[in-house]
């Protein structure tokens, strides 16, 4: 990876803001259209933040929307903390209020089926864009589909997962419910769990390591496009200036550009108020780690309902994600929150991972809308906003690129 510094008042036809993997995805979407981009952030390199260490699942077919008439029977747990795996601070942000308030306007039938089925076309354009990608330039990145099985630990469950399956069934979502012994038979590591009384295997899901991917990326739209990729710039001002914006980092370093994308994750809000466009997130607060297989590893993907907890696993290791701080803005991890985080995981799946060998523990904030569902739009010539991907971002990447890229236009 090599980064091509601005010179003053370089002018480039499109700015993208944000080098995660949905920025890298949108500047990939404008470089095979012939456009001219560079790419900027104000971390050292690509995929930094929420794209660095999530729980790598590639779930085209679980794009459940957060607020749904379940929401309503966990509201007493979260306003008391008794939830282990999520909690939600109330204080230090009144824009919280707003936002819970927009949450809970969604926790209906009809929006859960809407947002959940907008959140999948959406994914299944990804999981095309993806595999076009990969056609033209093989990226490595431990990409494979791997299935994954949602597993479930109460006796109704079985209900509301059919009705879901059903949901997604006409637009061609491969899913099955199954018997434990059935879910066993298709992966042996489930001997160590307790519990099962179902799962939901999707068999078409993938699995890739989003950090390796977005360091690939960069690599062939350098050499294939000239991409410029411009780190360490900390924006401190946006200005259009002249039908073109002039974008002045922090270190003197400046750039015009004739068309802007905000694709920086959870630092999008705070630079959108900046140019008077106003979009809901929320930051969500998840952990990671990654080790080496244990003896009982899986080879399919695995989330733990109950726990809330993912396995993945990326050739010879294993990634661990969980937990949901609701309006935790702290980027750093929490060393009680880890050990949390370990304890579900040894109760989950004890001999899936090397619990001796655990790598640096990861922290990373999502962005989350109050309708679960990205927002992709132009709110004035030259603007274009590719923000509000939760949990998904891994997964919703290559298509929220494309669609930012249509409203561009030329």
């Amino acid at each position: 990876m090599s980064q091509t510094p601005a010179s003053a008042d370089a002018t480039t036809d499109i700015a993208v803001l944000g080098a995660g993997v949905v920025g890298m995805a949108t500047a990939w979407a404008a470089a095979r259209r012939g456009r001219a981009v560079q790419v900027l952030d104000a971390a050292d390199g690509p995929a930094q933040g929420a794209s660095l260490a999530n729980g790598a699942q590639l779930s085209y077919a679980y794009t459940d929307a957060m607020a749904g008439p379940a929401l309503w029977k966990q509201i007493p747990s979260l306003l008391l903390g008794n939830d282990p795996v999520f909690r939600m601070t109330l204080l230090g942000n009144p824009a919280i209020w707003r936002w819970g308030l927009q949450l809970l306007g969604n926790a209906n039938s009809a929006r859960l089926r809407r947002n959940t089925l907008d959140t999948l076309t959406l994914a299944l354009e990804s999981r095309q864009a993806m595999q076009a990608l990969l056609e033209r330039h093989p990226i490595e990145f431990s990409q494979r589909v791997a299935g994954k099985l949602h597993l479930y630990f109460s006796p109704g469950a079985r209900q509301a997962c059919e009705q879901m399956m059903a949901l997604k069934r006409p637009q061609g979502v491969l899913q099955e419910f199954l018997e434990p012994a059935q879910a066993l038979a298709i992966e042996p590591a489930l001997a160590q769990v307790r519990g099962i009384t179902g799962a939901v295997y999707s068999p078409q899901e993938e699995v890739g390591d989003p950090h390796r991917f977005a360091n690939g990326l960069l690599d062939v739209l350098q050499r294939e496009h000239g991409t410029a990729a411009n780190f360490g710039f900390d924006l401190m001002q946006a200005r259009r200036e002249a039908g073109q914006w002039r974008l002045v980092a922090r270190d003197g370093r400046s750039l015009r550009a004739r068309t802007l994308v905000v694709c920086a994750g959870i630092d999008s809000a705070a630079i959108l108020r900046q140019l008077g466009v106003r979009v809901p997130l929320m930051a969500i607060k998840g952990y990671s780690f990654t080790a080496p297989c244990g003896p009982l590893a899986p080879s399919a993907s695995i989330t733990d309902t109950s726990r809330k907890l993912v396995f993945c696993r990326l050739g010879g290791r294993m990634r661990v994600a969980g937990l949901a701080d609701i309006n935790n803005w702290d980027r750093t991890p929490d060393p009680a929150r880890f050990a949390q985080l370990l304890e579900l995981a040894r109760q989950s799946m004890p001999e899936a991972v090397d619990f001796d060998r655990i790598e640096q523990p990861w922290a990373g904030l999502r962005p989350a809308t109050p309708r679960s569902v990205p927002m992709i739009f132009s709110p004035r010539q030259g603007l274009v906003c590719n923000v509000g991907h939760g949990m998904l971002g891994w997964t919703l990447a290559m298509g929220s690129g494309e669609r930012a890229m249509a409203l561009v236009g030329g």
